[in-house]
């Protein structure tokens, strides 16, 4: 055997262009793989033991206020292994910083097991600073990412409105908590303008006018299997109190956004990797039948040697494997590169207390068997062919291809094009698989290209959406009671301010057929313009006077139609139940929300005519007095800032968007790459002699040039919209992979997208055709006239 690896050597040196091409392309499918996947693991293992060693709750009860008397009951529920009451609060602070009020969300904590390190469900690790102490001073420690975000130290002092009061809050400490991993009120991150803070639960329960109650409870199991039942029991023992119904940690948001992230990442490390793994099984099938095909008098020459079938076949096999075997290694080192720049991305995003990277050994064991696989089931086939042949028919040249004349010829059109062009059409007729499959395999790099880079044109469309065409005002306040919407005449005398809107949200259950959805009821104007509801497709929405409008996600979730009666329950002050009719159903992108006229929903659920919150247009030019003023106000608990949150959420995602879009953009040009150098080398090698014989009949170096790469020019730029259209399929599958049943992902690419990635790999296509047009150049004619193959 030693001479057929000999011979094997020679040939990995002689193809070494080919095989570095083929293997880059096998390493990032290799690296996609096992980086995005060792990325998951990594994740889910620190999330996991941040939640266990936190003790992070596995049901969540929120309600308006009920008796602590209740724990014993709460802990009596079968399935119940522990319980914790705290007191929750909204809030608005004033940071010496800030000219805006941000909102802060209180939390009572037991400081005598905190200092004990006997912290109960929800435990929180100190990242610096101390644990709070009782005295005078009401002291706190808040989430880090909002420490670091607003540049907070252990020893500042704050202002905040605690249920009505001004209150000094003296930080001494940041820590991070398995609840709060992702702080967010709207699913959105929003360090900036939104903290967790958690201060002396006896200081908190005075502050709120809270003694001897509490507002969430947090329950942990003795199994998940009694998730159901004791989350159906929790609700009977609290609905009385106002409860916005009882949720799995599953439903929980920082919970279900982490698992949601986890669930993309599984999508992204299986879904492209697999793109890439198939493009390299074309190309090796393509190289290694060429290869094959011109050593048939070596193959021939080999059996007459004795050397039998399963040898030749090991011997291709082996030139695969090699090719393989050096993308695979590649890839494993690049996996590593690629999985700590996304880790370090999510470190930001995430805060768990250790979050470091690890490979697996089943990853790499995966790996290496579906790239190997993939090296097989492309390259056999080819080989096959040939090792059937008899030594003596091996020996003769292939007989020459059978050939008519083109289509183009047929009906006459051949005279009205150049030779040169007619050559190339001819190429395309007479092997047109190869030439599908080429377009095919430079258009899945178009669409690549497309699918890293479309995630920004969605971002922007949910910006749009969502802060632009919905959220047209420029502040929302929260009451810490409902109010009566008169409020809006001392909000427009509040300094620069143009309009108000008043509008009512609440936590509701729809009932449908034996099914029951938690969602929210939004109760506004019916000439309402700051704050409306927005169909994708239509646009905004006219609120009906009478009757439900329900998102396309709670719809969805229930199989609800336009004329249903569904069963509406509040699950906040009086907890009333009312028959109502679904009169349309709006295309919304996050959300299972539900739409009413605001007089409407307070006549249904007979609880008067509160407000809950309220929208206003303010002028820029006021915002100084503005702010100032709102501070004073003790009946506002909490400020949704549109600019401030709007510039937060555009900075996280642009930084976690932009590293996949630079990965899948450098991934896209190098398959690109690899696919138009391996499609003009093959056929170089397969057109030599012609191509010689041609410059030696006359033709200059450019004809010759046009001959060869006219036809790979002409398969990239059928490419481009095949590829534009598998983008947009390939974009959409995605979207549909990741969407869950709180946001639909919407499928949104601008023409500059599409544009940008013609270019870029059109330009990849280029500077392969000038490394094979150096090659046509550098042709030794007498050499490759001696010899034909």
């Amino acid at each position: 055997m030693k001479a057929l690896h000999t011979k094997l050597w020679r040939d990995l040196r002689r193809l070494w262009a080919q095989v570095l091409t083929i293997a880059v392309v096998v390493a990032i499918g290799v690296a996609g793989f096992v980086g995005m996947f060792s990325v998951h693991e990594s994740l889910k293992n620190s999330r996991d033991s941040f939640y266990r060693d936190n003790r992070l709750a596995d049901v969540f009860s929120h309600v308006k206020r009920a008796p602590v008397v209740l724990r014993d009951k709460l802990a009596a529920i079968e399935g119940v292994a522990e319980v914790q009451l705290s007191v929750v609060m909204d809030a608005q602070i004033a940071l010496p910083d800030a000219q805006a009020p941000v909102t802060g969300r209180f939390i009572g904590l037991d400081l005598a097991r905190a200092q004990g390190q006997q912290q109960g469900l929800n435990a929180l690790t100190l990242r610096s600073g101390r644990w709070p102490e009782q005295g005078n001073t009401m002291e706190a420690v808040v989430n880090d990412r909002f420490a670091v975000a607003r540049n907070l130290q252990p020893g500042d002092r704050v202002n905040a409105i605690l249920n009505g009061r001004l209150q000094q809050i003296h930080l001494v400490g940041t820590a991070v908590s398995p609840e709060y991993v992702f702080a967010t009120r709207g699913g959105a991150p929003d360090d900036r303008t939104f903290g967790i803070w958690w201060i002396d639960q006896e200081r908190m329960a005075q502050a709120f006018d809270m003694q001897g109650a509490f507002n969430q409870a947090a329950l942990r199991l003795n199994s998940p299997d009694w998730q159901q039942t004791v989350m159906d029991q929790t609700d009977r023992l609290l609905e009385h109190y106002g409860t916005r119904g009882a949720v799995g940690r599953d439903k929980q948001i920082s919970a279900r956004i982490v698992s949601d992230e986890l669930s993309q990442l599984k999508v992204m490390g299986t879904v492209l990797p697999s793109i890439f793994l198939a493009v390299s099984m074309f190309i090796l099938n393509v190289v290694v039948s060429r290869q094959v095909a011109t050593q048939r008098s070596q193959i021939a020459a080999l059996k007459a040697l004795g050397y039998d079938d399963s040898a030749i076949v090991w011997h291709y096999l082996g030139l695969a494997m090699a090719i393989t075997g050096l993308g695979l290694l590649t890839g494993l080192l690049l996996s590593r590169w690629i999985g700590l720049m996304v880790l370090d991305m999510y470190d930001d995003i995430f805060r768990f207390n250790q979050l470091a990277y690890s490979t697996t050994p089943w990853l790499v064991m995966v790996a290496t068997g579906v790239a190997l696989a993939a090296a097989i089931l492309g390259t056999w086939g080819a080989i096959r062919t040939v090792v059937r042949l008899k030594p003596a028919v091996a020996m003769q040249p292939p007989s020459p291809p059978s050939y008519r004349k083109t289509l183009i010829e047929r009906l006459g059109l051949g005279r009205h094009i150049s030779v040169g062009t007619l050559m190339v059409v001819r190429n395309f007729e007479r092997r047109p698989w190869r030439s599908v499959f080429t377009v095919t395999g430079i258009a899945l790099a178009v669409a690549l290209q497309i699918s890293g880079a479309f995630w920004l044109d969605a971002i922007a469309h949910i910006v749009d959406i969502q802060f632009r065409q919905t959220q047209r005002g420029d502040v929302v306040v929260n009451f810490q009671q409902p109010v009566p919407p008169s409020v809006v005449q001392d909000l427009q005398r509040l300094p620069g301010v143009i309009h108000a809107e008043p509008y009512r949200s609440e936590a509701v259950r729809v009932h449908w057929r034996g099914m029951a959805e938690d969602g929210n009821l939004l109760g506004l104007l019916g000439n309402t313009r700051l704050l409306r509801p927005v169909d994708e497709q239509r646009g905004p929405i006219q609120i009906p006077p009478q009757g439900l409008a329900v998102s396309w996600l709670l719809a969805k979730r229930l199989g609800l139609q336009v004329g249903d009666r569904v069963e509406l329950e509040f699950r906040m002050w009086h907890q009333t139940r009312t028959t109502v009719e679904v009169v349309d159903i709006v295309h919304t992108l996050m959300g299972k929300q539900a739409f009413m006229d605001f007089q409407t929903m307070n006549t249904l659920s007979r609880d008067g005519t509160g407000a809950s919150e309220a929208t206003l247009q303010v002028d820029s030019r006021a915002m100084p007095e503005f702010w100032a003023a709102i501070k004073q106000a003790p009946v506002i608990t909490a400020v949704f800032d549109k600019a401030a949150s709007l510039s937060s959420f555009q900075e996280t995602t642009s930084r976690s968007m932009g590293v996949f879009s630079t990965i899948l953009t450098l991934f896209a040009i190098a398959m690109a790459v690899g696919i138009v150098y391996n499609a003009a080398r093959i056929s170089l090698s397969e057109r030599a002699w012609e191509l010689a014989s041609l410059r030696v009949l006359g033709m200059t170096r450019a004809e010759v040039s046009y001959l060869l790469l006219g036809q790979l020019g002409t398969e990239l730029l059928l490419a481009l919209p095949i590829g534009a259209a598998a983008g947009w399929a390939l974009a959409s599958v995605l979207m549909h992979l990741m969407s869950s049943d709180n946001i639909d992902f919407p499928v949104v690419i601008e023409p500059p997208t599409y544009a940008w990635a013609a270019l870029i790999v059109l330009a990849a296509g280029l500077v392969s055709a000038l490394l094979v047009r150096r090659r046509i150049d550098q042709l030794d004619l007498v050499a490759v006239l001696k010899v034909r193959e």
